[in-house]
C-alpha cells in the first residue's frame, strides 16, 4: 500500500516568498510631473499603463517638479510635437533605476510610436520633434598659429597625432592632422569639427555649442573651447604641410 503524505507549509515563511524589500519598490516606483496639457489631452493615461505593462515599473504624477523624478513638459530632451509645442524630457534622478528605464522606453521607437498612436478622435495628436540643425559659426583663417599649435597639443592629442612631436599620441585609427589636411574638404572638417562626429558627444564650444543634456553627459571628460581657439587651430593646420599619401594606385 502507497500513502501519499502532503506537507504544508505556511506562516512566516510564505510571507517572506511573496514579500519584496521596500527598496526594490521604490526602484520600480517613478514620480513623473507632467505638464497639464498633455495630461489633460489624456496623452499620460493612454501611454504609462502601456509601459508599466511591458516593464512593471509603476509611474506616479507629480503635481509639481519637486518632488519628481522626471518632467515631460517644455525644454529637456526633445520627445514630441504636438497642442502647439514641442515637449521634451528632463531626468532629474538619472540613478534612479525606474526613472532611466522611463526615459529609455520614451525615447525607444516603442515608446515614440505609442506616443504618436495617440488619436483619441482618429486623429493623431503628437509626432515627432522638428528636426533642428546646428548651427556652424562662421571661422576665419587669420587666428594665432602658435596658439593653434598648442591648443591641438593639449586638448586633440587624446584622439589625433597632430605633428611629428605627438606622433605617438592619439589613437591607431583616427587620421592625424596631417592627413586630415591633405583631404580636399579639410578646411569645412576643422572649422565644424565640433558639429561632425563623434566630437558633439564631448565636445563644447563656448558660445557656439548647446550644453549636454543632464541625462546625457559626455562619455569622456569633455573638451571645452572657446571660437578663438578653434580659429587658432584652423590657422595652425592651414599652415601645415599635408601628409603624403603616395600616388593613386595603378591597376595593370
Amino acid at each position: 500500500m502507497i500513502r501519499l503524505v502532503i506537507v504544508c507549509v505556511c506562516g512566516p515563511l510564505l510571507g517572506l516568498s511573496l514579500g519584496g524589500s521596500p527598496a526594490a519598490a521604490q526602484d520600480r516606483t517613478v514620480r513623473l510631473h507632467a505638464a497639464e496639457p498633455l495630461v489633460a489631452s489624456g496623452l499620460m493615461r493612454h501611454i504609462l499603463p502601456r509601459f508599466s505593462l511591458k516593464t512593471q515599473v509603476r509611474v506616479e504624477l507629480s503635481d509639481s517638479t519637486e518632488d519628481a523624478q522626471m518632467v515631460l513638459g517644455p525644454g529637456g530632451t526633445p520627445l514630441f510635437r504636438g497642442l502647439g509645442e514641442t515637449w521634451g524630457l528632463q531626468v532629474l534622478a538619472p540613478d534612479h533605476p525606474g526613472a532611466a528605464r522611463l526615459a529609455e522606453w520614451l525615447q525607444s521607437e516603442v515608446g515614440r510610436r505609442t506616443v504618436t498612436g495617440f488619436a483619441p478622435d482618429g486623429a493623431a495628436l503628437f509626432g515627432p520633434p522638428a528636426e533642428t540643425e546646428r548651427a556652424v559659426a562662421e571661422v576665419s583663417l587669420d587666428g594665432d598659429v602658435a596658439l593653434g599649435r598648442a591648443v591641438s597639443r593639449q586638448k586633440c592629442t587624446r584622439c589625433h597625432t597632430v605633428d611629428d612631436e605627438s606622433r605617438w599620441s592619439g589613437i591607431g585609427s583616427t587620421p592625424s592632422f596631417g592627413v586630415l589636411r591633405s583631404l580636399p574638404d579639410w578646411e569645412q572638417r576643422f572649422a565644424a569639427f565640433y558639429a561632425l562626429n563623434p566630437h558633439p558627444a564631448f565636445v563644447i564650444v563656448a558660445d557656439v555649442t548647446p550644453p549636454f543634456p543632464k541625462d546625457r553627459p559626455p562619455p569622456i571628460v569633455p573638451v571645452e573651447m572657446s571660437l578663438d581657439e578653434v580659429e587658432a587651430v584652423l590657422a595652425f593646420v592651414a599652415a601645415m604641410a599635408p601628409a603624403d599619401l603616395g600616388g593613386p594606385l595603378v591597376h595593370q
